[in-house]
């Protein structure tokens, strides 16, 4: 009987415990009054998008309510002209991860909002946009919206991030697989060395038939499209450039490429192109220059071009004999015609011996020379 007591008396201490752990719960409240009130910009501002240069657009708009005052969260959206947010071109959250009544946008990102909206490169369109609040699994479009005029510059909203080239007119001909890869110099900056010939070319961001292609009109703008630019007239050589921030080109024709010793003040060879970004001078002889203290070896490389001369050389002001350099040693950059700085020096076997010389401003690594001595 005892033990029966003193297990009832268990279960009992047991049952009160567990009642005693029980949390109190409660229903979320997921009641919200949706923002009714947007203030900033004005209806049917008329905005000129500078991507690179313009400053920030501050949109703001009365906060929400919540039934219970608990937080709640922003999304600003935007969408196509006769849009209506069911599918919104873009969205993200406002300031402060979501919790301000502000969403702060950069005029690039609106230049990539307008271009999704459908408003083309160099001309203007209308965009809409709306507010988003949300609590828990609640959201709720703005009442009132918005319209932007936006007037885009020439150029991309949504820059390619790689760039071939390809067609007749190129080195590597029509077949797209085996399309010429331009150096990239910069967000929607390419360049490439390499010669054209009389035919037609496009610009592509992929090696195959699934790229985006790019093309040059009468006014050298680029342009997105399957048309092909138009070449005509002997081959030539030349630095190609190209800036899909602005739609704009540039075809720099080399003329030569020349071996520029310093001690001489002038250049003792010509490189010729022999294909494939490369320049190459089979043999150049090569004769250190007699000073009082000992022989100088210095030299860097000039670049014809119908506009003058452009000076290639070593990014330090000084340097030591090639041996045992790293790669970088031997890389080219654009210096200054400065007779003594940013100069290269020759090995001492090629001093009163002939010299191999080759450079490559080949896209796929750094801009780099090599030069061998021989008999």
């Amino acid at each position: 009987m005892k033990t029966l007591i003193k297990l009832s008396f268990a279960v009992l201490l047991a049952v009160v415990a567990f009642t005693s752990c029980k949390k109190d719960t409660r229903s979320l409240n997921l009641g919200l009054t949706p923002v009714s009130i947007l203030n900033e910009p004005s209806d049917q501002a008329d905005i000129k998008i500078q991507p690179i240069t313009g400053s920030s657009l501050v949109f703001k708009w009365n906060a929400a309510q919540a039934a219970d005052g608990d937080l709640v969260l922003y999304e600003i959206a935007f969408d196509k002209a006769d849009g209506n947010f069911s599918k919104p071109v873009y969205k993200t959250v406002s300031d402060g991860s979501g919790v301000q009544a502000q969403a702060t946008i950069t005029q690039k990102d609106l230049n990539k909002i307008a271009a999704l909206a459908g408003v083309a490169s160099s001309s203007s369109g209308k965009i809409k946009w709306a507010v988003i609040a949300s609590k828990a699994t609640n959201a709720m479009l703005s009442t009132m919206t918005r319209s932007l005029t936006i007037e885009r510059p020439a150029g991309f909203a949504i820059l390619p991030t790689a760039m071939y080239l390809t067609g007749t007119a190129t080195e590597s001909g029509a077949d797209v697989t085996k399309a010429i890869p331009l150096k990239k110099t910069a967000d929607g900056l390419f360049e490439l060395y390499t010669s054209l010939k009389a035919g037609t070319y496009q610009l592509t961001d992929k090696p195959d038939a699934s790229g985006t292609k790019y093309y040059l009109n009468a006014s050298n703008v680029i342009q997105q499209g399957t048309s092909s630019t138009t070449v005509s007239g002997a081959t030539k050589t030349y630095r190609l450039s190209y800036d899909f921030n602005v739609a704009t080109t540039d075809a720099t024709e080399i003329q030569s490429v020349g071996l520029y010793m310093s001690a001489y003040n002038d250049e003792i060879g010509q490189l010729a192109y022999i294909g494939n970004s490369t320049w190459e001078a089979a043999k150049i002889p090569v004769t250190f220059y007699q000073f009082s203290w000992g022989r100088d070896e210095r030299f860097k490389y000039i670049i014809h071009t119908p506009a003058g001369l452009e000076y290639y050389g070593s990014e330090n002001a000084n340097n030591d004999a090639p041996a045992g350099k790293p790669a970088d040693y031997f890389y080219l950059l654009p210096v200054t015609n400065d007779q003594w700085n940013n100069t290269y020096k020759f090995d001492p076997a090629a001093d009163t011996h002939n010299v191999k010389v080759d450079v490559y401003f080949q896209a796929t690594g750094p801009y780099r020379y090599t030069a061998t001595a021989f008999n």
